[in-house]
């Protein structure tokens, strides 16, 4: 009788740690399949591209010193002066930390008649950044809204454990859709560029009056920031597939 109880118990517990490992199990985060390619753009530099939802991104910052016909872009260096920057009336690009981030370009790359995205890309609209997010999470809503929106959003487009950017922050990248966001920082419309590799700031192709909308992840922010602001700002490019 004893032995049967013992058998019993046993069992008991054995079926027990089963569920328990079960239940455990299906808490575990699925790993996200994530569809992969490549690029190239008009001066033989090659990217990588990733599928979000039913969009194809660029998984880098462009880095092009030509539109697709061949015209260079006027290039100001950071150690030149910033009135320069400032005061340039034709597209503009120029680059930190050797380029290791992509190009930085003025707003006048889009208003330009000549196309700088690769062939079959293009710079990506205000909307098209909003079905991006819409896609990793955030409400319909608060896409519309400016300022700070949603609520690790920025964490999940940003590289794996935030690889790239400085150490400390509260932005801690999960990297869930293969984005790859790395901190190409902006040239202030005065000329005046942030160089300490903490920020990420793209253009979207969408005029308000004579300003673009843009975005922006933080070293210090979970969340994506959308706003528009002076065309001779300089930022990061992310193509989309037309």
């Amino acid at each position: 009788m004893k032995i049967n109880k013992i058998h019993k118990f046993i069992l008991n517990v054995i079926i027990a740690t089963a569920l328990f490992l079960s239940s455990c199990k299906k808490d575990e985060p699925v790993e996200r399949i994530i569809e992969r390619g490549t690029l190239t753009d008009v001066e033989g530099s090659t990217y990588n591209t990733v599928k979000i939802g039913n969009q194809w991104w660029m998984a880098e910052n462009l880095k092009t010193s030509q539109f697709n016909d061949g015209t260079p872009i006027q290039y100001v260096g950071i150690d030149e002066s910033d009135i320069i920057w400032a005061d340039a009336t034709v597209a503009t690009y120029t680059y930190i930390n050797d380029s290791l981030f992509g190009y930085l370009y003025s707003s006048s790359v889009m208003s330009d008649a000549k196309n700088v995205a690769p062939i079959g890309w293009h710079i990506p609209t205000d909307e098209d950044w909003k079905i991006l997010e819409i896609e990793i999470g955030m409400s319909n809503a608060e896409s519309n809204q400016t300022g700070w929106r949603g609520s690790v959003e920025g964490e999940k487009l940003t590289s794996k454990n935030s690889r790239g950017w400085p150490q400390g922050g509260l932005l801690f990248g999960t990297d869930e859709y293969g984005f790859k966001a790395l901190p190409g920082g902006c040239r202030i419309f005065d000329g005046k560029t942030n160089t300490n590799t903490n920020t990420a700031f793209w253009w979207t192709d969408s005029p308000n009056g004579s300003e673009y909308w843009y975005r922006y992840i933080d070293l210090n922010e979970r969340r994506i920031f959308r706003q528009h602001t002076y065309p001779q700002y300089g930022m990061s490019i992310r193509c989309v597939k037309d």
